[in-house]
């Protein structure tokens, strides 16, 4: 099970458009995908539209137990493939700036215990992705010390290079104090438009900054993309010219993060301890 946050400091660059763009590619490709909705927005859960659960993400952070963890899962209405781990609001209460070390493993806790409920007969999941908000406290946090790998979002804007280093700087600060396998996948530019010359410019300035992080494709401005979330449907079953541009960028994307992946597993260790522990004890 390959785990990814998907993250960026900046508010309205499409971080979950990312989110959902690459589920849409998973579920294309057949790689069974759990979406985790940590953003107080609850936008891709919205977009998923899943049938009400008894629990969600919020009481998930607080105990993440097996019976808790499952019922805060539901099939989501793109069909087979695409599940959510359903948002709440209530995750914004959460969202400390300086939780502790003891409530950043809860979510990773959670995520060991995904696979135990699966039914005879189905896939585990394949791909995780981590939806986080656009700010730095527990759930952002939560997400990097869960995470295997993550990925940044940014637009080719006059802030871009200084957005996206601040979320570089967050990757780096964990991998040091918590996550030690958490690797940097790569910058995923969204929202480009090939003909303007600033975006171009922006593109360029990224590249000098951070070099091969950027990757080499950019996702295009198209009302497509508004088109199908507004509908809840995949990018990929919008079916107009700008809706298969947006789908053929999103599976190449897709097949970095997967490739990347095998270069490296989740990672196993022993999360930060959690009141659920001192509990059990």
């Amino acid at each position: 099970m390959q785990t990814v946050a998907v993250l960026s400091l900046k508010g309205g660059v499409g971080k979950t458009t990312v989110v959902l763009g690459l589920a849409s590619a998973a579920l294309r490709r057949g790689a069974r995908t759990l979406v985790v909705d940590l953003d107080p927005q609850c936008n891709a859960t919205a977009t998923l539209d899943p049938e009400e659960t008894g629990t969600t993400l919020a009481n998930v952070l607080e105990s993440p137990r097996l019976p808790v963890v499952r019922d805060a899962i539901a099939a989501s209405a793109w069909g087979d493939g695409v599940d959510v781990l359903v948002g709440s609001e209530e995750t914004e209460e959460l969202n400390h700036p300086n939780p502790g070390a003891r409530r950043l493993g809860n979510l990773g806790r959670a995520l060991q215990e995904v696979n135990k409920f699966i039914e005879d007969g189905e896939l585990p999941y394949e791909l995780v992705l981590l939806d986080c908000p656009p700010s730095l406290g527990r759930l952002t946090r939560s997400a990097l010390v869960a995470a295997g790998g993550a990925l940044l979002v940014t637009e080719p804007t006059l802030y871009a290079v200084s957005g996206a280093q601040r979320a570089f700087d967050a990757i780096a600060e964990t991998r040091e104090q918590y996550n030690p396998e958490l690797k940097t996948l790569g910058v995923v530019v969204n929202r480009v438009r090939p003909r303007s010359y600033e975006h171009q410019f922006r593109i360029q300035e990224l590249r000098e900054h951070f070099g091969s992080l950027v990757l080499p494709v950019a996702l295009p401005d198209r009302l497509a993309v508004q088109q199908a979330q507004g509908a809840c449907m995949p990018i990929h079953q919008w079916g107009t010219p700008g809706a298969r541009e947006v789908a053929l960028a999103f599976n190449l994307v897709l097949a970095r993060v997967l490739r990347s992946g095998r270069r490296g597993r989740h990672n196993q260790f022993a999360w930060p301890e959690s009141d659920d522990d001192a509990a059990d004890a």
